[in-house]
């Protein structure tokens, strides 16, 4: 009775504690300009990221925004739905972050740090099979979510000292990926690849056919035609019963998109405390930098690198670092991010800072597409980070013999098709030339095919015929 009557008395407290920090006036101010994307007000000051109401007119409707910036008595906002209906002088009001229900035996926490003062939305076991939008919001018509979990989309920086190393491979189910470009369990991939080469097959494949417990989807500024493709053809009702699919089509405000992938990033971290495996898969990051490019160039920041302002390339790796192993013995986020290399430039300013903030880079290659090798993974300009400490000796030494011939097979592809190429005068590409077709039949892969790590290691050594 005592131990339940303490119990009582510290929640009591803390809550105590959480209505003192709470104001009891609403302080508004008023709509005086939208330029754009961008919604100026006057009369209210509000830090960055806070969220704000505005009224439509009389007919009691609002229009949530976000404060981007601010000059001098002036509040920027950036709105997260349509602006239609609205009139000069609307009250602007913020709003404060929904927060889960204090309960009896919980600690807590005054919510004085700007994490906690961001904005939150669901988490949990409840979106395990659900499709939402960037602002949690049911998108496949099953009814709510029914979660009283929440997070905040901004996250504490995770101490690089205490994050577990990356020693344990993750089966992806795609042989070219496990047997030549292992990847690691908290390791942050990147594909690059330009439009049409099967990059969205790819990550089907690897959401179906993961050995990770929970798949998380961002579909962040693609076509909604393509959002429904991947969900129900690509992902399918096997891929989809362990994954949480976050959706902001190209049609949604840029802040709605930059929302969603925040919010993909923080449902993968709530599974992760947890100590879950869990692969992020966010199509794409150079969506989302164009949408924080859009933010930044609408309220006056000056483009310097190809159009791209200052705060896009500093936006990214806060984004990015937010995958990777926890704590010593805790769950990890392996993170495969798209990159869209535009005509497939790979010196794209997306693209070079991505492949320097990502443990590793996937490139898929048009070439390939266009002769039907699938997936179109060109391993020459392909490599994994992280690969020497995953594998073993053996393993890396028929790794490097199998690109040692690939790649000189390739240079002498044009010699071989001329007929110039005379067998005997190059031990080395004659044994190239004799196994290429073997080399071609290991790469490629059928979309409804899975091999696991260990079949697609052996089958690496069979190719040489090594045995284990």
């Amino acid at each position: 009775m005592a131990i339940l009557n303490e119990a009582w008395r510290g929640h009591l407290d803390g809550c105590r504690k959480l209505v003192e920090a709470a104001t009891p006036y609403a302080t508004c101010g008023t709509l005086t300009r939208i330029n754009g994307l961008v919604m100026e007000a006057n009369g209210i000051k509000l830090p960055l990221g806070s969220g704000v109401r505005v009224s439509v007119g009389g007919s009691g409707a609002v229009v949530e925004a976000e404060v981007v910036g601010f000059h001098g008595e002036k509040l920027y906002m950036m709105p997260t739905d349509d602006v239609f209906g609205l009139a000069p002088g609307a009250q602007v009001a913020p709003f404060e972050a929904s927060h889960a229900r204090p309960r009896v035996g919980e600690r807590i926490f005054a919510r004085r740090r700007a994490q906690d003062r961001a904005k939150h939305l669901p988490v949990g076991e409840a979106l395990l099979g659900r499709v939402v939008d960037g602002a949690g919001r049911p998108l496949d018509r099953l009814g709510p979510l029914n979660t009283g979990e929440m997070r905040s989309l901004a996250s504490r920086p995770v101490n690089p000292l205490q994050r577990a190393a990356i020693d344990r491979s993750l089966d992806v189910g795609v042989r070219t990926i496990n047997a030549m470009l292992t990847v690691g369990r908290g390791q942050r991939v990147g594909l690059f690849a330009g439009s049409g080469v099967g990059k969205s097959v790819l990550l089907g494949m690897m959401a179906r056919y993961t050995a990770a417990e929970v798949v998380v989807v961002g579909l962040i500024g693609e076509r909604g035609r393509e959002v429904k493709e991947f969900i129900e053809q690509i992902l399918g009702s096997e891929g989809l019963r362990r994954s949480v699919v976050v959706a902001a089509p190209a049609d949604t405000s840029p802040l709605m998109r930059l929302q969603g992938a925040a919010y993909a990033t923080t449902v993968a971290e709530h599974f992760r405390d947890q100590g879950r495996q869990v692969l992020l898969i966010m199509d794409s990051l150079t969506r989302y930098a164009m949408a924080q490019r859009e933010i930044a160039l609408a309220i006056g920041e000056p483009p310097v690198t190809r159009g791209y302002p200052p705060s896009v390339f500093a936006r990214l790796p806060q984004l990015v670092e937010r995958a990777g192993n926890g704590p010593e013995g805790g769950g990890s986020i392996t993170a495969f991010y798209t990159v869209l290399a535009e005509g497939d430039d790979q010196q794209d300013p997306i693209a070079d800072s991505a492949r320097a903030i990502l443990d590793g880079h996937f490139v898929l290659t048009r070439a390939l597409a266009e002769a039907g090798h699938y997936p179109a993974i060109d391993i020459e300009q392909s490599i994994s980070r992280a690969m020497h400490g995953l594998v073993k000796p053996t393993h890396f030494e028929l790794v490097r013999r199998f690109k040692q011939l690939y790649s000189r097979y390739q240079r002498s592809r044009d010699l071989i098709a001329v007929g110039a190429y005379a067998p005997g005068g190059d031990p080395l590409l004659d044994k190239a030339v004799a196994m290429y077709p073997q080399f071609e039949a290991f790469l490629q892969q059928k979309m409804n095919e899975r091999d696991n790590y260990e079949d697609s290691v052996v089958k690496l050594h069979r190719l040489f015929d090594q045995a284990l």
